[in-house]
């Protein structure tokens, strides 16, 4: 969500010297951009997990991203002020639960149909409300729990209500996904009380990298061509760009505007997987899936009005 994604953090209070320049026609297109660049992604995701273990296509996903990262941050205020951090073990937290909603998110893709499984990744927004009572210690009123209620009655008609598909794999995989997204979103909320958004992207990619370095011995599989070796690298590239597009957006717009052009990633799923793999969503997944899409959105705007840091969006498999 399918990430997540690498998700924004809430903006810091504007300095004297640091005053937010408000474009709302660009943050917009910023947040299409990157939901583009991230379903872009989780096709090449899909099509290389059916070759290559999910866990060496998600090294790749996660080592060719520092470079996009790196040029960012080497433009923005330079590698000793991105990477001083005072919680250090806030990140390698964030980076586990984050690294285990990835690798479950992209072996989903290759257990369903891509439209399903994206949209059973946009639960965890839901998944995150419930967990921020107790974790957060967030106020959550009843407008958000019923919210919450109706989401999670979306998710049962996505998994239809024979419960044929809660017994499923992939079923059960994308919505380990999503829990697993809500933790990482958790993290990243309490990470952005002392974190700038570039220490949270950089040492989320940087340690999800080395984690995965240690387990490529046991599982890697050679790159049968050079393109297949573009593919996989590629995977990188467009999530670390997508993820830069994103943080843009957020630093443009106000959520409650950009937010719900994430759903965006929605269609894009069910177009691809129709025009690659002859995939055709079923009634009830459309219907569950409108469900959690106007739930979330509910949710988003309650939020909005409490004046919370937004939820970090799921972004379909781009996402943590």
């Amino acid at each position: 969500m399918t990430a997540p994604p690498l998700s924004p953090a809430p903006a810091r209070p504007a300095t004297p010297r640091h005053i937010r320049v408000e474009n709302i026609p660009l943050g917009i297109v910023m947040m299409l951009a990157s939901v583009l660049l991230f379903s872009v992604m989780n096709v090449l995701v899909k099509l290389l997990s059916e070759t290559y273990p999910v866990i060496e296509v998600t090294f790749f996903r996660n080592a060719m991203a520092l470079i996009p990262v790196a040029v960012v941050i080497s433009l923005q205020g330079g590698w000793i002020s991105n990477l001083r951090t005072e919680r250090p073990m806030g990140h390698v937290w964030r980076s586990v639960v984050g690294l285990t909603a990835m690798s479950l998110t992209f072996w989903s893709f290759n257990l369903l149909p891509l439209g399903d499984a994206v949209a059973l990744n946009f639960s965890a927004p839901l998944f995150l409300t419930a967990l921020s009572v107790p974790l957060l210690g967030e106020k959550v009123g009843i407008y958000r729990w019923s919210a919450v209620l109706v989401g999670f009655v979306g998710v049962l008609i996505m998994v239809q209500p024979s419960g044929e598909m809660l017994t499923h794999l992939g079923a059960l995989v994308a919505l380990g996904a999503a829990f697993f997204q809500s933790f990482a979103m958790v993290a990243i909320r309490q990470l952005s009380k002392s974190e700038r958004a570039n220490t949270i992207v950089f040492y989320f990619t940087a340690i999800t990298t080395l984690i995965l370095a240690l387990v490529m011995p046991f599982v890697w599989v050679t790159p049968r061509s050079l393109t297949d070796f573009a593919l996989l690298s590629a995977t990188g590239v467009l999530g670390g760009g997508a993820q830069l597009f994103l943080t843009r957006a957020y630093s443009l717009a106000p959520a409650a505007v950009v937010a719900p052009f994430n759903y965006a990633a929605l269609l894009w799923a069910v177009l691809f997987g129709w025009l690659l793999w002859n995939e055709m969503p079923t009634l009830h997944m459309v219907s569950g899936a409108a469900v959690v899409a106007v739930s979330g959105l509910y949710i988003l705007h309650r939020e909005t009005r409490r004046r919370l840091p937004p939820s970090p969006p799921a972004m379909g498999g781009g996402g943590d």
